[in-house]
């Protein structure tokens, strides 16, 4: 019996016995009936009870117009079935199967593949009735209609094939605020921590001595390691996902090896000891060597670097319907266990790497979830037990002083359903302001929750840089960060020079490690302002935050909910203003962890629109208009010194400088409108004036936006005041947008969140202008709104700092 005669009976059979069973007419016409008596009968039951509850009898109207709606929608759905099932077979079936796969091909947005739906029709019909034969009958108008339609799916087939290799579409230009002052600002004048140390390297590999894939962590290993149980902290390594990658790597979640490679400078040692994890990508195209130009320069200036292999845990194909779940975890601890097998080869008196390490200088590199990770093992560090499972115990409680997250994600583990919080470590996070896949600042987040208790001198620092993406710190992951097919997709039009951004990761990350493994604080002025390194730096928009563990913060807006009250008994005050509210920071995704004051402006709303704000001497706005914002010190309150500087983070909002302008804050004017005069309605010069307003206000849309400045003052218990404009340090950067897909030009909306810049003025150089000013009488700072038309800006943590220790 053939295959194909076994099957037609198997069909027979179950249409046989189908139609033993299926209902007849009478029983689904009473299907019908009953299923449209009793919905109706429900339906009009919750109408008549919510125009009672809510006492108002148009519910009914509401409910009757519903009622109609569904029945109109019901023939109208039956009517295009009827028209699918009219459509010829063979059609209907490539439009059953082209429709799953054009939505299943990662092309970025529904409408690309909407838009090449059309154009394979349009090229499919053409050159179907272009054979010779069919196309000589055809009727002069349908023969208009083919030559048409095919010129337009050409047409379109040639967009796209442009669309996608163009690199990107030009954003909106941007105003470098930072260097509009820049000439205030000195560089340090000593040699780039991105140039070569005075080391020779090293290079070599230690594993299990096993691998299936890489000889590197096969024979190549100068060092064997033996493997680890992740039992507790892996999910879901089971199913067909968890045997796919059981048979490609060789061992399952019980053996997971210790495999890394190393750049090490030669000599006796002791030196400090530097671990960088990679994050998530496919399993099998290895991420661990995409750190070399870091391993390479850090080993040259006297640390021993080694990129992890976490490789077996990253994303595969296999992994549908479920891969692995909530494994950030297990990359933390991986993290800790390679740091126990340096441990203990440096006790061991027969090991060649004896000696080799300061197990008190540890620091972490994290990229993507990698840079999540690093969070958890320097939170796991300081544990006794697992958080989750306090059978399971931890005590590592290795030397780790600091952290580096690069574009890292926030909360994918969640250690007691919470997130990770950790003390005592000085942090470093880096992000790019046109990362495709990490597209929120979550490292800013994990920023919010690092504390600092003891007596050691540290900080916590973070760099949003303009032009920057996702991949480009790993030179194997590229500028592609969604693995896209076709990435023509993608706007890599804005992105920088991959090594501009490497460039930026080895001045950055070579500084941090230097000034909080080797106490060299001379690079410390780096991670408060960009500037400082503009010998060094390509040239980019870079907005740093900063704190260190001698801040001191007058307003934090984290204590309570009202507006008029900040820390130690001091009240604030606002006058004039558009905008005045504390509230949640929210970036493009999840909240950011802190809150703020969000202050707002606009004297076109005072009727002062006429007034010359791009002139350089700016109104003399009266008192009455003028809007301000009022910090008022407690008795209690700490006072500043001759080495204090002011500090205060500081970014612009997106949100509406004028919101009372419509909603619950429009005003009934009908009472108050005039009808327009003869001569208005009439008027041809009218017109023409409102057509150049309307060209003017286009012509100002292209433009890009001035940054934001402001005046601040300084008042003492005595009446002494200082003045001065936030613009001595720097005017504030407007909104940094980013449109990572090319469709997204179409929409015309740019995608954007507030990122907080930390502006700092030495008070000891600011008192010298007034001599009867007395610093350590400070009683209010009033930040006051004169040199910008309108805006909305976020401002937190308003306090003081030491100036930075002397270098060492």
């Amino acid at each position: 019996m053939s295959v194909k005669t076994l099957f037609l009976r198997l069909k027979n059979w179950i249409s046989r016995l189908f139609n033993k069973i299926k209902p007849g007419d009478f029983a689904i016409k009473g299907a019908g009936i009953g299923l449209l008596v009793g919905s109706v009968l429900v339906f009009v039951l919750e109408v008549l009870g919510m125009s009672i509850n809510f006492a108002d009898p148009w519910i009914l109207v509401y409910g009757a117009l519903i009622v109609l709606a569904s029945v109109l929608l019901a023939y109208l759905g039956n009517w295009l079935i009827g028209k699918f099932h009219e459509i010829p077979k063979a059609y209907k079936i490539s439009l059953l199967i082209a429709i799953p796969l054009l939505l299943l091909a990662r092309l970025g947005d529904q409408r690309i593949a909407l838009f090449l739906f059309v154009v394979f029709c349009l090229l499919g019909a053409g050159f179907a009735v272009f054979r010779r034969s069919h196309f000589k009958k055809l009727t002069l108008p349908k023969k208009s209609i083919a030559i048409l339609g095919l010129v337009i799916g050409l047409a379109g087939a040639g967009s796209f094939l442009y669309f996608l290799a163009i690199p990107g579409l030009d954003m909106k230009p941007i105003i470098n605020a930072a260097q509009l002052s820049e000439d205030n600002i000195t560089p340090l004048e000593m040699e780039s921590p991105g140039s070569p140390g005075s080391y020779e390297v090293e290079f070599f590999t230690y594993g299990s001595g096993k691998d299936k894939l890489r000889e590197e962590f096969n024979q190549g290993v100068k060092y064997q390691t033996q493997p680890v149980d992740g039992t507790a902290f892996l999910d879901n390594w089971e199913g067909f996902s968890g045997k796919y990658r059981t048979w490609r790597w060789g061992f399952d979640f019980r053996e997971l090896p210790l495999n890394g490679r190393v750049w090490k400078p030669k000599g006796k040692g002791p030196f400090p000891l530097v671990l960088i994890v990679h994050g998530n990508h496919p399993m099998l195209d290895f991420s661990d060597p995409g750190y070399e130009y870091l391993g390479e320069l850090l080993a040259s200036r006297g640390f021993i670097v080694v990129s992890v292999d976490e490789n077996f845990i990253n994303g595969s194909w296999s992994d549908m319907p479920d891969g692995l779940e909530k494994e950030n975890d297990a990359r933390g601890w991986l993290l800790l266990e390679h740091l126990r097998q340096w441990k203990d080869w440096n006790q061991d008196t027969s090991h060649e790497l004896f000696g080799m390490i300061d197990m008190e200088k540890l620091s972490l590199i994290g990229h993507s979830r990698g840079g999540e990770a690093v969070g958890h093992a320097a939170m796991l560090n300081q544990m006794d037990y697992y958080p989750d499972d306090a059978t399971i115990p931890l005590g590592y409680h290795f030397g780790i002083q600091s952290v580096i997250a690069i574009a890292p994600v926030d909360g994918q583990y969640k250690p007691g359903s919470s997130l990770t919080q950790f003390s005592n470590v000085s942090y470093l996070t880096i992000h790019g302001a046109q990362d495709q896949d990490v597209e929120s600042f979550d490292g800013a987040k994990q920023f919010e929750r690092i504390t600092f208790t003891d007596s050691v001198y540290r900080f916590k620092s973070g760099l949003y840089i303009g032009n920057a993406n996702h991949g480009q710190f790993n030179s194997s992951w590229g500028d592609n960060d969604m693995l896209a097919t076709f990435s023509g997709v993608l706007n890599r039009g804005q992105l920088m020079d991959p090594k501009d951004q490497e460039t930026i990761a080895k001045v950055y990350i070579s500084a941090f490690l230097e000034a909080t493994l080797n106490q060299k604080y001379e690079y410390l002025p780096l991670f408060l302002d960009a500037r400082k390194g503009r010998n060094w730096l390509p040239e980019t928009i870079y907005l740093n935050q900063f704190e260190d563990s001698r801040s001191r913060f007058w307003a934090g807006y984290d204590e309570d909910f009202d507006v008029l009250s900040i820390g130690e008994g001091g009240k604030a005050k606002g006058e004039n203003l558009s905008v005045w509210r504390e509230g949640e920071v929210i970036p493009k995704y999840g909240l950011k962890g802190t809150r703020a004051v969000f202050l707002g402006w606009n004297y076109e709303e005072f009727g002062e629109d006429s007034l010359d704000w791009e002139a350089e001497e700016k109104p003399n706005l009266p008192d009455s208009i003028r809007a301000s914002y009022t910090l008022n010190l407690g008795p209690e309150s700490f006072r500043p010194d001759s080495s204090s500087v002011l500090i205060f983070s500081l970014a612009e909002s997106k949100e509406s400088s004028n919101p009372k302008s419509d909603g619950k804050w429009i005003k009934n004017n009908n009472e108050n409108k005039e009808e327009p005069t003869q001569e208005e309605d009439a008027e041809p010069e009218e017109k023409e004036k409102v057509q150049e307003e309307e060209e003017q206000e286009e012509d100002e849309e292209e433009k890009p936006l001035t940054p934001l400045d402001f005046t601040l003052e300084l008042v003492d218990a005595d009446g002494g005041k200082i003045s001065f404009l936030l613009s001595e340090f720097s005017p504030l950067q407007r909104l940094i947008q980013s449109r990572v897909m090319k469709i997204q030009f179409l929409d015309d909306k740019d995608e954007t969140e507030s990122i907080f810049q930390i502006f700092q003025f030495d008070l000891e150089k600011l008192a010298s202008r007034n001599p009867d000013f007395q610093l350590e009488k400070l009683q209010k700072i009033h930040f006051v709104f004169d040199q910008s038309e309108h805006g909305v800006v976020v401002l937190d943590q308003v306090g003081l700092m030491p100036k930075l220790p002397e270098a060492r």
